[in-house]
């Protein structure tokens, strides 16, 4: 039996982008085994659904994409190199994203070089764990890879807080969960500026033009949601 090289796996959301998915499928035609995993007939996290195409594959190297990225060929020369050099000695490799938002490619407000955790030696490579920003786990180094997948991260205000509205309520539980201390003023407004001295002034967002302004007060917009959430939570508690 042929042994397997890559096992590349996919994850598909709830509502897929049938051009997206085409163009990700193409963008990794090389791989020896495509996975994809549903999310809608898997219960539970990023976490759960990594973890479930990981067993399910049979590759020595594993990588990881999901239906709206394309890896490029620049990026596929780099990975076959890597999976065809006996002596490489990182187990797991990080992979810069080009992130399109608004149809446009941001260079700023923390997207790039946007480094997302993706590709693993499958014997070094344990699981994912996290129920928002899942980790994986892994034995070994870790290195950086030079050349970038594509990310179209392209949704209108609509979907966006949509997506908010989801995720902040399990960031809230989380931080609920963890004991945060009781959010009153202070703590809103500290949030807040925290928030727009990441977007603003240390990464820059407005350099990106007006879309990168929209963006930028969107993340504050979101992170002040997962924070009223949590008040709502404390809240709840405190008159019961």
């Amino acid at each position: 039996m042929k042994q397997l090289k890559v096992s590349v796996i996919i994850l598909l959301g709830k509502e897929i982008n049938k051009t997206l998915l085409k163009k990700c499928l193409a963008s990794v035609n090389w791989c020896d085994e495509i996975i994809k995993v549903d999310t809608k007939s898997i219960k539970g996290s990023f976490s759960d659904w990594r973890n479930e195409g990981l067993r399910l594959s049979k590759g020595n190297w594993i990588l990881y994409i999901d239906s709206d990225e394309e890896v490029t060929s620049s990026l596929q020369k780099e990975i076959v190199k890597i999976v065809k050099d006996s002596n490489i000695k990182s187990n797991a490799y990080a992979i810069p994203r080009r992130n399109f938002i608004f149809g446009q490619e941001f260079k700023h407000g923390g997207q790039r070089p946007d480094y997302q955790k993706r590709l693993f030696r499958k014997n070094a490579f344990d699981r994912w764990v996290g129920d928002l920003h899942e980790e994986p786990i892994f034995t070994g180094k870790l290195a950086h890879l030079k050349n970038s997948m594509i990310h179209h991260k392209d949704l209108n205000i609509s979907q966006m807080i949509e997506k908010t509205n989801k995720w902040s309520e399990i960031e809230a539980k989380l931080m609920f969960d963890a004991n945060h201390p009781r959010m009153n003023l202070v703590r809103f407004l500290s949030a807040g500026l925290r928030e727009f001295y990441l977007r603003f002034i240390k990464q820059l967002c407005f350099l990106d033009g007006k879309n990168g302004v929209i963006y930028g007060i969107y993340q504050i917009y979101s992170r002040l949601i997962s924070y009223s959430k949590l008040w709502e939570k404390q809240a709840y508690i405190i008159h019961t």
